[in-house]
């Protein structure tokens, strides 16, 4: 299946692969569809370095405008799956053909919550064939750029250094920093703060749920730490995963009480 792949991007997948058997993914089968997400973190292979491809949200649309995002969206009531919504969703909004031969399912990781308190479920998946590559197609009012972005590079920003990066100072990347920024957000009244990561890319900046997300991956992949502190001083990563579990608890009582 991925004898296309080289060596190290092979390691990188296997261990993708076995962290959906590791990690703790919490059954979500209890929960209401209306607040269930799902995302497709697609990777590939060139110049032996993982590739994953993103978008830049229409800047028409009322959520998250001209935002970078993966393909996905909410879960329909014909969805048999989370998989499926995050595979339907691709093709929606990028033109990735349903049940291609050349995507292949490595796993699915824990549900991150979304600023609009979503659960989003990041399926990764793996293209083997580059060539579809140059088939895909923004949809039209949702997706303004479909890019892509070194995976190992959110670990190490400045790896990004060898990208046609949008110029410093733009629209796209008002900030001094040359590859990476962050700031610190408490949420609501809670003890909880939120960390924004943001990447400076070669479209739109990488940032909130897309680098959350992407963040967890790329450690899971080359199995090492960022070269940045993901969370804010005092606060361990298990707190992001705690909020999920409490919006859950909630959920899952607006279903019995309904």
């Amino acid at each position: 299946m991925f004898s296309t792949l080289s060596d190290g991007a092979k390691v990188c997948v296997e261990r993708l692969v076995r962290a959906e058997c590791k990690l703790e993914t919490p059954d979500l089968s209890s929960q209401p569809r209306e607040k269930l997400a799902a995302v497709l973190v697609l990777l590939y292979e060139k110049a032996g370095e993982l590739r994953v491809v993103l978008t830049t949200r229409s800047k028409f649309l009322r959520a998250h405008p001209g935002q970078t995002a993966f393909p996905g969206g909410k879960m329909d009531e014909g969805d048999p799956s989370l998989v499926h919504t995050a595979l339907r969703e691709a093709h929606e909004e990028v033109g990735l053909a349903l049940d291609c031969p050349h995507v292949h399912k490595v796993c699915v990781l824990r549900p991150f919550l979304s600023a609009l308190q979503l659960l989003v479920t990041p399926v990764v998946a793996v293209l083997t064939d580059l060539d579809l590559l140059a088939t895909l197609r923004p949809c039209v009012g949702e997706v303004d750029q479909i890019f892509s972005h070194p995976l190992e590079a959110i670990l190490n920003p400045s790896l990004a250094g060898q990208e046609p990066l949008v110029p410093k100072g733009s629209e796209h990347w008002p900030y001094q920093q040359d590859f990476y920024n962050t700031s610190d957000v408490t949420v609501d009244a809670s003890d909880f703060v939120y960390r924004m990561h943001r990447f400076r890319s070669c479209a739109s900046p990488i940032k909130g749920l897309t680098a959350d997300i992407l963040i967890h991956v790329a450690e899971i992949a080359y199995q090492r730490q960022t070269s940045y502190e993901v969370c804010p001083p005092g606060q361990a990563g298990s707190a992001a995963v705690s909020l999920v579990r409490t919006r859950m608890d909630q959920y899952k009582h607006l279903v019995t009480s309904s």
